[in-house]
């Protein structure tokens, strides 16, 4: 298939009083046109600030030190702000995590949805309007027309949320990033958005990246799943690999603190022990040694490479070294160690 995006060796620091900040610290993906990927985590893995640097919306103290970045051809490692302004609601849409601060407070909902219209479509007022009432009535916001002309603090935090989704469709673009797209919604609400996606993506070919905790989502939506901890990639491959054949210790870790409703017999989930590394002094060997179970002397002292378990099924865990000690997963995720 086609690639539309390629990221290779990706490296985003940031910089503070207290020092450097390696947040993204070697990250490689690849999206195929009219694909959609998951990337999963817990907070502070990397996942929105790869796609900030993706974007190049970091912040002043933010920078990318390495890495390239190719989405359709274009090397946007190397563009100049013009040129992103060209692709940012155009080629490349994103719902942000937090609406409230991405929404304009100043301006109307309905000037901010029929502004990439203008620019990036050539449209007038009049088709910029219906176009944008449209996409209002599409992501479930009742009376349209009326919502147009109010503020973002006159929508509830659910509404925010589907007007930032409208806004980041309205061009329908090439790719569109989910950055926790359902967090603020209802269940009902949620499937919506959902189906509104995956209708889009089938109807305009469009491709989409979607950074979320609820593996749920991720499974419905997603067809590959890249697992990002400490600011590296430390599995990937297609999602009934990752559910059903993990590799990683983190990802046992995160299926098993989903409750599994089929389970005849109730367990207490159980929570990864431990907190996530301290990227201003990142690890020198596998960033989750300190919180697994499994952990081994050279996992303290060398950074893991990508061992690929089949098709396209990669794990960046010394236990899946030809050399290491056996171990397998159980459906949940479990790690069970294996005596030969």
């Amino acid at each position: 298939m086609e690639k539309l995006l390629q990221i290779n060796g990706l490296q985003t620091s940031f910089y503070t009083y207290a020092g450097e900040v390696k947040s993204v610290r070697g990250i490689s993906l690849y999206l195929n046109k009219g694909e959609a990927i998951g990337i999963v985590g817990e907070s502070g893995s990397g996942k929105s600030i790869t796609m900030m640097s993706l974007m190049r919306l970091l912040p002043d103290n933010g920078k990318i030190k390495e890495g390239q970045t190719l989405f359709d051809g274009k090397d946007l490692s190397k563009a100049n702000e013009k040129e992103m302004e060209k692709i940012r609601g155009n080629e490349i849409g994103m719902i942000f995590q937090d609406p409230m601060t991405s929404l304009n407070p100043v301006f109307t909902i309905g000037n901010q949805l029929m502004e990439p219209l203008i620019k990036h479509k050539k449209m007038s007022k009049g088709e910029a309007f219906n176009k944008a009432v449209e996409m209002l009535r599409l992501v479930g916001i009742p009376s349209p027309e009326k919502r147009m002309k109010q503020y973002p603090h006159e929508f509830s935090g659910g509404m925010r949320q589907r007007a930032m989704i409208a806004m980041s469709l309205v061009c329908a673009p090439k790719l569109l990033i989910a950055d926790e797209p359902t967090t603020a919604l209802d269940v009902t609400i949620q499937a919506q958005i959902l189906e509104l996606m995956k209708d889009l993506k089938s109807k305009i070919d469009m491709s989409i990246i979607l950074i979320t905790h609820d593996l749920g989502v991720v499974a419905n939506v997603c067809s590959r799943i890249y697992v990002m901890y400490g600011g590296t990639v430390v599995e990937s491959g297609a999602s009934r690999d990752i559910f059903y054949n993990p590799k990683h210790p983190y990802t046992w870790g995160l299926l098993r603190s989903i409750p599994n409703p089929k389970e005849d017999i109730k367990e207490r989930l159980k929570p990864i022990e431990g907190t996530p590394p301290d990227l201003l002094k990142p690890p020198v060997g596998c960033p989750f040694a300190p919180r697994c179970e499994h952990t081994m002397k050279i996992c303290l002292t060398e950074r893991p490479q990508q061992f690929e378990i089949k098709d396209g099924h990669y794990s960046a865990c010394w236990l899946s070294h030809p050399q290491a000690p056996k171990t397998i997963s159980n459906m949940k995720g479990v790690a069970i160690n294996v005596t030969e």
